[in-house]
């Protein structure tokens, strides 16, 4: 059975009430739902992770560096945490960079992800789709 890690960054445990016209009215626990159902359809084993503080991802990144995937939402720290990027680079696992928005259509400083070129891929611009997409490019 494959085990995939889903981590969550800054102000992702707000959402459904956080900007509803940018990041939807779902809520983390409902799309972590969505996510444990289709995990369990395809034959996968899933753990979450979400925090607001930058060494905490950076621990559940290491951490789960043995897992077969890393789906990595990490929200602003994408622009600039090098921290996160060297993390990403560090594990053996394939991570894929998750937005629920589509960060090249907003703000400027939002354009530039600096761990995409360490991921796998990156899925944006369908809201909790994103997760659903890039949990099924692992089961392939």
């Amino acid at each position: 059975m494959k085990k995939i890690t889903i981590i969550n960054g800054p102000n992702l445990n707000m959402l459904g009430e956080r900007e509803p016209d940018k990041y939807g009215t779902e809520s983390l626990a409902g799309i972590n739902e969505r996510i444990r159902a289709l995990a369990k359809e395809i034959g996968f084993e899933v753990t979450f992770f979400q925090s607001n503080v930058e060494g905490e991802l950076v621990t559940a990144i290491q951490d789960a560096g043995g897992a077969d995937g890393i789906l990595l939402n990490a929200g602003a720290y994408t622009h600039y945490s090098i921290a996160i990027r060297d993390a990403v680079a560090a594990v053996k696992a394939p991570v894929i960079e998750i937005h629920l928005s589509n960060i090249t259509a907003r703000e400027e400083f939002r354009h530039t992800s600096v761990i995409a070129p360490v991921c796998r891929g990156l899925v944006a611009g369908f809201g909790g789709e994103s997760y659903l997409l890039a949990l099924k490019h692992f089961a392939h």
